[in-house]
Formats: C-alpha cells, sequence, structure tokens
C-alpha cells in the first residue's frame, strides 16, 4: 500500500449522493474488484491500482455544523471510511466526536466491523444511520470481490448496532442478477435490519473486463445473461428483478428503498433525500 498524509482544507464537500459528503481518505484498501468509486484515479492522477493507494486526509478546520444543519450527511461516498487504516490515523472518530452535536442526518456506508468501536459516539447521534454493504452470503464469492470484513462480521456488525438502538440498512450492492441470492439474504438478515436498499451490478471503465472475466470463468451458466445485460445492453432481466424484489418486499412487509438502478438514481434530485424512513421518524433510538 502506498500510504501518503494529505492537507485538505475542508472534511465537508457537497455531492450528488445525499446533499453533503464527508470523506476523510481517497482511495479505498478494501479493494472491491467492481467499485465504480475508482473512477477518482482521473482527478488525483494516482498511477497505483484502485485498492493500492490510500490518501490520509488531515484537516485543522472545525466541522462547520451550521452549514449541514438539517441537512443529509452521507461518509463515505468514494471510499470507506472505516478502513483499516481508520484504527491508526482515527480520522472518521474525530469527526464523529464533532458531529455528535450536529443537527444533521448523518448516514455512514461500510464494509467494515470497525465501525463498532464507534459505538458509544454513535449512540449519542440524534439522527444517524449505519449501512453496510452485503451481497451474498457466500465468503468465497466474498473473498473474490473484496479485502473487507467478512459477510458473517458485517452481519454481527449490524446485529450489534441495532441492539445498541441504531438504525441498520443492508445495503445490497452491487446484485449480481444470477449469483446474488437476495432473498435469502432477507431472510437470514429481517430481525435486525430497519431498511434494506438495493442496488444493481454497475459495470464501467477497466473493471468492466475484469468482471466480465471473472463470471465467464467462475459462473458460466449466468454468463449469457450479464452478456447481454451488460454487453449488448438488454436490461430487461434487471428491470424484472427489481420488480420481484419490490413486489417481494410489499407483500412481506418489508421496509426498502429504491435505489436499484445506479444511473436513474443518481439522475434523480428526489434521491438526494437518502435514508427517507429514518429522516421521517422511523428511527429505533431514541
Amino acid at each position: 500500500m502506498i500510504v501518503k498524509e494529505k492537507e485538505v482544507k475542508d472534511y465537508v464537500t457537497k455531492s450528488k449522493i445525499g446533499e453533503y459528503a464527508i470523506n476523510p481518505y481517497v482511495g479505498c484498501p478494501h479493494k472491491c474488484r467492481y467499485c465504480y468509486a475508482s473512477f477518482m484515479k482521473r482527478f488525483t492522477n494516482h498511477p497505483e491500482e484502485w485498492g493500492e493507494f490510500i490518501d490520509i486526509k488531515l484537516s485543522d478546520k472545525p466541522i462547520d455544523i451550521q452549514k449541514i444543519e438539517g441537512k443529509n450527511v452521507f461518509m463515505s461516498s468514494v471510499t470507506d471510511c472505516y478502513n483499516p487504516y481508520e484504527a491508526k490515523y482515527k480520522i472518521t472518530q474525530e469527526i464523529l466526536k464533532q458531529l455528535v452535536q450536529a443537527n444533521c442526518t448523518l448516514q455512514i456506508s461500510t464494509k467494515n466491523k470497525l465501525i463498532l468501536r464507534d459505538l458509544d459516539l454513535l449512540r449519542k447521534m440524534k439522527n444517524v444511520s449505519v449501512a453496510m454493504s452485503v451481497n451474498t452470503l457466500d465468503e468465497n464469492f466474498r473473498k473474490d470481490m473484496d479485502r473487507a470484513s467478512s459477510i458473517q462480521e458485517r452481519l454481527e456488525t449490524l446485529k450489534t448496532l441495532y441492539e445498541n438502538g441504531i438504525y441498520t440498512i443492508l445495503f445490497m450492492s452491487p446484485i449480481f442478477i444470477g449469483i446474488t441470492d437476495w432473498k435469502a439474504i432477507i431472510e437470514e438478515t429481517k430481525e435486525y435490519i430497519c431498511e434494506y436498499w438495493f442496488e444493481d451490478l454497475n459495470l464501467r471503465g477497466a473493471y468492466k473486463y475484469d468482471i466480465l472475466k471473472y463470471i465467464a470463468k467462475n459462473y458460466p451458466k449466468v454468463y449469457p445473461t450479464f452478456e447481454r445485460i451488460y454487453v449488448k445492453g438488454d436490461k430487461q432481466e434487471l428491470i424484472d428483478m427489481d420488480n420481484e424484489i419490490r413486489d417481494y418486499c410489499n407483500k412481506n412487509k418489508i421496509n426498502y428503498s429504491d435505489y436499484f438502478h445506479h444511473e436513474e438514481v443518481m439522475s434523480n434530485r428526489e434521491n438526494k433525500k437518502l435514508g427517507k424512513n429514518l429522516i421521517e421518524g422511523n428511527a429505533i433510538n431514541n
């Protein structure tokens, strides 16, 4: 890993995901093979492969809690604020200490059990939710896709958060059609998940061909489906799966927000209001 410390003017930035974003790091050592945040290299000029570098953001400027009052703040949109280097640098922890006093809706997205270190801080917050990405119950598939916490560790983390009054979101992303058993994941976790988010696989850039090659080799039976969707552009099977998921959730009274089609979500301004169920007062704590 190439590790560098970098001075920044402010941790809080405007964002297309939510209203404001806080990304305490540049890059992410979890090295998810499907990570569309790898586009950041175009702006940061890192020559290293995605997942092989991390910049530690350092800022002396306090969080302007007046600026984010009543707003949605998302941690982290293009990195994981609980990557392994957070254990040493504690940037996220110091930010959370300031946000305890903020009147905002805070959403944290991670794949790392390290978030439990800051459980006491999270418990002090009024409007906070934690989204943890889980797109499989197959640990072998998970190992092929990322270097973050194991599936079991993620599920145990979500359960612990729920038991401590934190609004839990299982972010089923990205869904690999024909591989992700979305129904099994829901049934396994529904007792301690407040809300589900769903997102399809967003293939673009250099990693598109890596994923397609992986599918062809390891899941040849579903490769024709991937070819139709991601090579030929026929997304009907994705639309059908999206409808099936929504019908299942509605029938079984599963609380969810439909963020399925990535490009549509990003282009719809209403989706800046992430976590509408939390904002509307359905949080289980306080």
